[in-house]
C-alpha cells in the first residue's frame, strides 16, 4: 500500500519499479471505470481472469474502488505468487477497506514531497545551502525542485491547489465546494504551529465546531495536513488537549494564502522554518524506520517547546530557531525531565537533524543534567 498526496511522484515510483522488476505487470488505476467494474465485483472467477497470467497486479489511486480490501484478500489468497501494489491520494476508504481484510498481508510506505535526505544525493552542499530559502517559500514537491523559475513554481503550485488539492475530498468526502475547505485552510495558515481551537474556527467560518473537526480530519487523511499533540508524563502544569497542524509542504501553505515573498520582507519565517525542520523530521524517520512517537511542549504558564521525541527509550527536546542565539530549555522541562536532551536546530547545524543518523551525532546533544549523552 503506498499513499500520499497527489503529485509526489507515486504513479512514477511504481514505473520504475515495473522497468525494473517486472515488465510485465499489470499497470491499472482505480479512475477507469471498466477497471472498477471487474475490482468492485467479489468475484473470484472475474477477479482471476482479469488479472490473468500476470505475477504483478498494480492498482493507482484505488481509493476509488468499492470494497477494494475484501476483492484484494481475494486475489491474495487465491492467487499463489501474485504481488499486488496499491496507491491511495488519500486514505478515505482505502486505509479503512484494507485495514482488516488485509491484516498480516500488507506493508504500507507513505510517500510525501521529496525530503533533503533524498534531494541531498542529487546537490552539493553549497547548492543546499543556496537553495533553502527556496525550499521554505516553494515547498519540496518534485516538480517544484526541478523548475528553474520561481514564476513557474508559483504557476504550478497555485495550479495543484486549484486543480488537484481537494479533489478526493469532493469526490470521496461528501464536501460539495471547496469554498469553505480554503478558507478553513487559510486560516490554519496564518496559525501554523500555534493551538487550534476548533470552536473558534467554526465561529469564524460560520460552521459548527463538529463540522471543523470532520473538515480537519478530511484534511489530515488527504494528507494536506497532519497534526501533533501535546506532551504529558509528570509535569502536571502540561496542555495536553489542544492540537496543532501544520501543512505536508510548504509551498501549498504559501500558495493558499498567495504570498510568495522572500524571506526579508516576510514577518512568518520562524514559523516557515519550524514546519520546514518538523516535515523534514518526520520524514527522516519515517523513511529510516525509525518509530519515534512526535509532540509539542506547552505549559500554563507559557513555556513552549517545539518537538519533543520519544523513542529507545530516550527523550529529545527540540527548538527550532531562525536565530542562532543560543537557548536553553525552559525550567520546568529541565526539573521534570533531568534526564532528557535539549538541543536548537537553526540553519547552521539542521542538516545534521533532518538528514544523518543520529547514532552518530552531527548536533552537540546537552542533557538537560549537564551530563555528557550516551
Amino acid at each position: 500500500m503506498v499513499y500520499g498526496p497527489r503529485r509526489v511522484g507515486k504513479t512514477t515510483l511504481i514505473k520504475r519499479y515495473i522497468r525494473k522488476h517486472d515488465p510485465d505487470a499489470l499497470l491499472v488505476t482505480g479512475e477507469d471505470i471498466v477497471v472498477r467494474e471487474y475490482l468492485e465485483s467479489q468475484s473470484l472467477a472475474k477477479l482471476t481472469s482479469f488479472v490473468g497470467r500476470r505475477r504483478t497486479l498494480i492498482i493507482d489511486e484505488a481509493q476509488h474502488i468499492r470494497e477494494i480490501g475484501l476483492n484484494l484478500k481475494l486475489l491474495a489468497d487465491h492467487v499463489e505468487g501474485l504481488r499486488i501494489i496499491a496507491t491511495g491520494s488519500s486514505s478515505f476508504d482505502l486505509a479503512r477497506q484494507t485495514g482488516e481484510p488485509l491484516t498480516g498481508r500488507k506493508h504500507t510506505l507513505l510517500l510525501l514531497p521529496l525530503a533533503q535526505l533524498e534531494i541531498q544525493e542529487r546537490e552539493s552542499a553549497h547548492q543546499t545551502r543556496a537553495h533553502l530559502e527556496q525550499r521554505l517559500i516553494y515547498g519540496s514537491y518534485p516538480e517544484v525542485v526541478l523548475m528553474d523559475s520561481n514564476e513557474d513554481r508559483q504557476r504550478y503550485l497555485k495550479e495543484l491547489i486549484v486543480s488537484y488539492l481537494f479533489k478526493d475530498i469532493l469526490q470521496l468526502g461528501g464536501i460539495r465546494n471547496a469554498d469553505r475547505l480554503t478558507r478553513l485552510l487559510q486560516m490554519l495558515a496564518f496559525q501554523t504551529g500555534q493551538q487550534v481551537s476548533t470552536s473558534e474556527l467554526g465561529t469564524q467560518l460560520g460552521m459548527s465546531a463538529n463540522t471543523v473537526d470532520r473538515y480537519l480530519d478530511l484534511l489530515e487523511k488527504s494528507y494536506i495536513l497532519y497534526s501533533r499533540r501535546g506532551f504529558s508524563r509528570n509535569l502536571r502544569k502540561e496542555i495536553t488537549k489542544s492540537r496543532r497542524y501544520y501543512f505536508y509542504d510548504n509551498g501549498i501553505r504559501n500558495g493558499l494564502i498567495n504570498n510568495f515573498n522572500p524571506l526579508a520582507m516576510r514577518d512568518d519565517v520562524g514559523s516557515l522554518w519550524e514546519s520546514y525542520v518538523l516535515v523534514e523530521r518526520m520524514k527522516y524517520n519515517l523513511y529510516n524506520g525509525r518509530l519515534a512517537e512526535s509532540y509539542f511542549l506547552r505549559t500554563y504558564d507559557r513555556q513552549e517547546i517545539d518537538l519533543v521525541e520519544e523513542w529507545g527509550g530516550r527523550l529529545l527536546a527540540t527548538e527550532m530557531k531562525w536565530s542562532t542565539r543560543p537557548n536553553r530549555a525552559p525550567g520546568a522541562w529541565r526539573k521534570a525531565y533531568p534526564h532528557s536532551f535539549f538541543q536548537v536546530v537553526h540553519p547552521e547545524n539542521y542538516l545534521g537533524f533532518i538528514c544523518h543518523d543520529l547514532e552518530r551525532p552531527r548536533l552537540d546533544l546537552q542533557p538537560d543534567n549537564q551530563g555528557e549523552p550516551e
